[in-house]
């Protein structure tokens, strides 16, 4: 029985499309440290991750708890509890109270990590909008459609 053409045509695309993505991470990386001292100088890249998902998490509410930061960025708690110790130390985030349970803290930005961090994401934005700019409409449709998919495949 012989293999449907299309499948031994994906085969023969697998290959380059591991190359451009491992390329896009190595790029990923080196952005989000670049990314991370823009919001302080001291500041590393995974730190960038973990103020990213701070910010993100709260939504405008009370917080964000240590324990979904570490799920959602799949990091044990330990790791996730040294790199919140550094964003602390920096002035970055702070505890506060779970209004839901008083034993419990929550991490939100302070009013200068918020700001720093804002500050960060409008340069980004411009920079993105400066590169894709360049794109026409349907391309950036197809292109958040299929990044989407494979982030939904990949988790």
């Amino acid at each position: 029985m012989s293999t449907p053409a299309h499948v031994e045509q994906s085969e023969e695309l697998v290959p380059a499309i591991e190359q451009e993505l491992s390329a896009l991470f190595r790029r990923s990386r080196s952005a989000s440290l670049r990314l991370a001292r823009r919001v302080h100088p001291e500041m590393d890249a995974a730190g960038y991750a973990l103020i990213s998902q701070i910010e993100m998490g709260t939504g405008g509410g009370a917080g964000v708890r240590a324990s979904d930061v570490a799920h959602v960025l799949g990091l044990d708690k330990s790791t996730v509890s040294r790199g919140i110790t550094q964003l602390e130390t920096l002035g970055l985030i702070e505890r506060v109270g779970d209004p839901d349970d008083g034993r419990a803290r929550l991490l939100r930005l302070t009013t200068t990590g918020a700001e720093r961090y804002d500050a960060m994401r409008a340069q980004r934005q411009t920079e993105f909008r400066t590169i894709l700019g360049r794109w026409n409409p349907a391309d950036l449709a197809d292109l958040g459609r299929l990044l989407a998919r494979l982030n939904a495949d990949l988790g």
